[in-house]
């Protein structure tokens, strides 16, 4: 069995808005898609702006507060990064 290393990822949309107490969602595209270890993280850069979960390669992001917060991906494999960033409106 060959070992596929990931070569990138990245997130779309990599801009979106949200209002306070709603969610988008956003989508993680591992590359090449035969990667042999295809996890990813996502983190926020501000819990009190905006959390985030994961399932899969889909990251829900839910607006906690009016403000800004960058959503960053990241493989296992490789440490490949890609962002996006969260405008959270008041409701």
């Amino acid at each position: 069995m060959t070992n596929v290393s990931v070569t990138g990822v990245s997130v779309s949309p990599t801009t979106a808005s949200v209002a306070v107490g709603a969610t988008v969602a956003l989508t993680a595209s591992v590359s090449p898609s035969d990667a042999s270890n295809a996890a990813i993280t996502a983190t926020s850069s501000n819990t009190a702006v905006a959390t985030v979960t994961r399932s899969g390669n889909t990251i829900t992001v839910k607006g906690v507060a009016a403000g800004t917060a960058t959503v960053t991906v990241t493989t296992a494999d490789g440490g490949y990064t890609a962002t996006s960033t969260i405008t959270v409106t008041a409701s």
